[in-house]
């Protein structure tokens, strides 16, 4: 018999680009795996990506994981890389810890983990010491998020802040503009690019011209997140067209 397995996501309410582009890789893995899965999402408040509304969204995620634990899924991701990251070095692990400590008090433990964590976490898998960043976050916000990358023992070569306060305009970017914006930087001395620290900002349809356009591993952080969680779920992280991390060399 075959499998279904339910996702969890913890949503910023004006997020749009999660529940399309993690659902699209993981439909696309039922084309070569016999797993199925759906989908299931509870959401923060939060229109304007600044620090004060994230800190006040990312108090409602407890909230987000019984909601998701009543539904007994099987695993949740927190889909806001910023909002953890925003929240000091290491948060990532604190916040996940809360949360799955939660589904377990409400007699559905799951695992959660949080875009932030699968982020960092994925370049440790592609062996990347040294990346270069696009966020679509204002300069300040992307600078803290640089900075924690940096302080999981990263070297980040460059960055590019595209300054777009809106989430809402962050889920219209174009993902088509992405390759220009990599080919304006030193990709040639990283070892991996990081085209979207953010699961907003829509990165999927340009990462295999990107990683053609460079030779380089190209992560994402919804990537990195359906990783995390085939990995959670015991379950070959492999994904047809969505880059190497999930191309089943690691």
């Amino acid at each position: 018999m075959t499998r279904t397995y339910r996702i969890g996501q913890i949503v910023p309410s004006s997020n749009t680009t999660m529940e399309t582009e993690i659902p699209a890789m993981l439909r696309l893995r039922e084309t070569i795996r016999p797993q199925r899965f759906t989908f299931h999402s509870s959401r923060m408040r939060m229109k304007k990506v600044v620090k004060e509304e994230l800190a006040a969204m990312d108090a409602e995620s407890d909230r987000c994981a019984l909601e998701l634990s009543d539904a007994r899924v099987d695993v949740l991701g927190y889909a806001c890389l910023v909002a953890i990251m925003a929240m000091g070095h290491g948060y990532h692990r604190v916040s996940q810890a809360r949360l799955t400590q939660r589904t377990a008090e409400n007699g559905g433990q799951a695992p959660v983990l949080t875009s932030a964590g699968a982020l960092v976490d994925a370049l440790r898998v592609i062996g990347a010491k040294r990346v270069i960043v696009v966020a679509p976050y204002m300069k300040p916000l992307t600078e803290l998020v640089v900075d924690y990358i940096r302080h999981e023992g990263y070297e980040v070569i460059d960055y590019r802040a595209l300054e777009i306060p809106d989430n809402l305009d962050v889920g219209r970017h174009d993902p088509a503009r992405l390759p220009d914006i990599v080919k304006s930087m030193p990709f040639e001395q990283a070892d991996a690019i990081v085209l979207s620290a953010c699961v907003q900002m829509p990165s999927l349809p340009a990462v295999a011209k990107v990683e053609a356009m460079t030779g380089k591993p190209v992560v994402t952080a919804a990537i990195a997140t359906t990783y995390a969680m085939l990995r959670e779920l015991d379950l070959e992280p492999i994904v047809p067209g969505a880059g190497a991390l999930l191309s089943g060399a690691y």
